[in-house]
């Protein structure tokens, strides 16, 4: 509640309202899981799934003869920034490695494991023989590829969740060689795809309101009744060997690596801000109430009098 008439009084004459508020997004605190932080404004391509915020204000007026609730509703862009490429926890180089018949071993490293549209995904791919050579000489490796998936889960928190899996980026190594007994390492370095935003005729389209424009189709997030995965899949096909598929998880930013960067000063100095906030007593500007018998009353709605006429305020 922002303003109410006083007591005793049915209803006020007012001209002008300025009333300052803030609210505070709920987020997790210790000992207190239920609270979650809410997922970002998305909008999937064919409104697959959208998750959309509004702040609405509820206005009361009239007399008691002749009342109205008018509701008014502005949108609300949400955008979240901890999956940003530029932090320290996606730089620590991610490895797993896997066998499926104890002949030859799959590994895979990522020094990132962060990217937003037009990243390079890099990844040192690795193939290791059974120490016991004899077991292992007889392995071919025929190809190796890279997969970057998208995958949607819907109601992941229900009976009966559904996962649709998107294949939005693939690169294929023809390797064909018989495997060292030193073992095969090569590198692999996908961009990740980057959504357009001009049409064909090089304008911007309309942008829906209340969305941001981003340049990836989706991104990583978890809401209530969805939740958007990228996972890096790796398979290697052998002959004299069974094939080994890896599969890792992955973390999509809206933002490029640049825009993470150019970010990071806005957060440190916003976080720094945050810390002489009160939530229980935040300070605000005072609220400004202007009523018709106040002086000058109509200047805050661009009008004066000229004698008894009213006219647009020039100052």
């Amino acid at each position: 509640m922002l303003y109410r008439c006083h007591p005793g009084v049915s209803h006020e004459e007012i001209l002008y309202m300025d009333l300052p508020f803030v609210l505070f997004i709920p987020f997790n605190r210790p000992g207190y899981d239920a609270v979650r932080l809410p997922p970002a404004t998305i909008s999937l391509p064919s409104r697959t799934l959208e998750t959309y915020y509004e702040l609405v204000v509820s206005l009361h007026q009239g007399n008691q003869n002749n009342s109205e609730m008018k509701r008014f509703a502005f949108p609300v862009p949400l955008c979240r920034y901890d999956s940003l490429s530029t932090f320290g926890m996606y730089n620590v180089q991610e490895v797993q490695e896997k066998t499926t018949d104890h002949l030859v071993n799959l590994g895979i490293k990522l020094p990132r494991w962060s990217y937003g549209p037009g990243d390079t995904v890099q990844i040192n791919i690795y193939v290791s023989p059974n120490p016991d050579w004899s077991k292992a000489k007889r392995v071919s490796i025929r190809n190796i590829s890279v997969v970057i998936e998208e995958a949607i889960t819907f109601n992941p928190e229900g009976d009966e969740p559904k996962t649709v899996i998107n294949k939005i980026q693939r690169q294929t190594l023809n390797v064909q060689r018989k495997l060292p007994a030193e073992g095969f390492q090569t590198h692999c370095a996908l961009l990740f795809p980057r959504k357009e935003a001009r049409d064909n005729d090089g304008c911007l389209p309309r942008q829906k309101q209340g969305f941001p424009l981003y340049h990836v189709s989706g991104f990583t997030t978890t809401a209530y009744l969805y939740k958007i995965e990228y996972f890096l899949t790796v398979k290697a096909t052998f002959s004299a060997a069974r094939d080994i598929t890896l599969r890792q998880r992955i973390v999509v930013c809206p933002l490029d690596h640049e825009g993470c960067k150019e970010e990071m000063d806005a957060i440190e100095q916003a976080a720094n801000d945050a810390k002489y906030v009160n939530p229980e007593n935040p300070m605000l500007p005072s609220p400004v109430i202007i009523r018709p018998k106040d002086r000058n009353a109509l200047h805050k709605l661009g009008m004066t009098y000229v004698g008894t006429d009213r006219k647009l305020l020039i100052e």
